[in-house]
């Protein structure tokens, strides 16, 4: 064991609404344009909301053989093709006949998702009704899980350490950076490939946050829906895609000439304890989580200088959270730029805290701050700067990435720039 190692990210692989891949995000991202608008996978009938963030530019087959493609859910190929990106980035070598290859024992897959498989089993449930039990798929299971999508990825890359998933909402791929960092730190693992896929644009999905008051319903205008902190704020907009990282152990990936882009060096993991979708009042649990990040990173809260917000555009999340970055940062608080991206992206559940992840250590790395588009009213509860409608240019050495779900689950991340 060699306990406090340090962990850097290596490769970068996000798929949103914007489209596929790392830098056609990026460039979207600064240009403050939305990925929101109405949904046509699927006719909407009855639904009060009528619009989501699909990924419209996805091509499975550029990352998984055809024949391979229907055997997975939508969920799965978006986590394999994000992890392919990562890798493809970062030139992780794992095997003894590569030049500075990591033993496959020594590297761990940890991918989750909130969801996992709900376009599989809608589909095989709608089957089975019709046609009998006995015609569902006999990929429907395998279609159907959330460890699936790190099952296939360790097969793709012979990674042999720990393979499992977190399932925790929202917070879902924040635990997995915050999970693969802990194991890297402590000597169980070298590297990890950590994130989170989803994929719930479906009836079932968006229905059921529907029926819940959850979801926005401004289906006039789709592109301006996601306004996290505004006050005309009326509720979040569902996203899909996948946000994956290559984390390393600092010195080997140094030893390998890796691309460092940034170190993780605090995460926090905590619960509210209190109301089963609404956060705790003042935002009390996020405060405790943004606090156990900065505490486990040794860092002072004047080092933060960007936090990409969990910010859901819904009146409970927005205002709470504002008051639990308050509570934390004191008085500098009004000098911390705060954005939230699911402006742009939708909400990604499970996947969101991976996506955000790339995207804050993308922050660090280009020297540019992605805005919190559709920020038009200011809402007395919500007085942070944030970073609103336009991409500023300012150079920072520390982020921070939020990520709170239903359940009271939270999960804070902290990346800082390396010289």
């Amino acid at each position: 064991m060699m306990p406090n190692r340090r962990v850097v990210v290596t490769g970068t692989g996000l798929i949103t609404s914007l489209g596929t891949g790392t830098e056609k995000n990026w460039q979207s991202l600064l240009a403050g344009k939305s990925g929101i608008g109405p949904i046509g996978r699927f006719p909407v009938g009855k639904l009060d909301t009528t619009f989501a963030g699909e990924v419209r530019d996805f091509d499975p087959e550029q990352f998984v053989e055809k024949r391979e493609v229907r055997r997975m859910d939508l969920f799965t190929q978006y986590a394999i093709a994000a992890a392919e990106l990562a890798m493809r980035e970062s030139g992780l070598p794992i095997g003894a006949d590569k030049p500075h290859g990591y033993a496959p024992e020594k590297v761990g897959v940890i991918v989750g998702s909130g969801i996992g498989g709900l376009g599989s089993l809608e589909e095989q449930h709608k089957r089975a009704l019709e046609k009998g039990f006995d015609r569902i798929s006999p990929f429907f299971i395998i279609q159907m899980i959330v460890n699936m999508a790190p099952g296939l990825i360790t097969m793709r890359y012979g990674a042999k350490g720990p393979n499992w998933s977190p399932v925790s909402a929202c917070s879902t791929s924040a635990h997995a950076l915050g999970e693969a960092w802990k194991s890297i730190r402590l000597g169980e693992i070298d590297a990890a490939i950590a994130g989170g896929a989803e994929s719930a644009i479906t009836p079932l999905g968006i229905g059921g946050f529907s029926v819940m008051k959850a979801l926005s319903r401004r289906n006039d205008a789709p592109e301006k829906a996601s306004r996290p902190f505004d006050k005309d704020r009326d509720g979040f907009v569902m996203g899909e895609g996948a946000g994956i990282v290559v984390l390393e152990e600092y010195e080997l990936a140094r030893e390998r000439g890796a691309p460092i882009l940034a170190e993780l060096v605090g995460y926090g993991a905590n619960s509210d304890a209190y109301h089963v979708t609404q956060p705790a009042p003042g935002g009390e649990g996020a405060a405790r989580c943004m606090r156990l990040a900065l505490q486990s990173a040794r860092m002072d809260p004047s080092e933060v200088g960007y936090i990409n917000a969990h910010g859901t555009s819904t009146p409970y999340n927005d205002a709470n959270e504002t008051k639990a970055i308050k509570a934390v940062f004191g008085a500098y608080a009004k000098k911390l730029a705060v954005s939230s991206t699911k402006s742009m992206t939708g909400h990604m559940l499970g996947a969101a805290g991976g996506a955000e992840a790339v995207i804050s250590v993308l922050a660090l790395t280009r020297g540019v701050l992605p805005p919190t588009i559709n920020y038009e009213t200011p809402d007395p509860e919500c007085d942070l700067d944030y970073v609103p409608n336009t991409a500023r240019e300012v150079r920072i050495s520390a982020a921070m990435s939020n990520s709170f779900g239903f359940g009271g689950t939270n999960a804070v991340l902290l990346f800082r720039r390396l010289p």
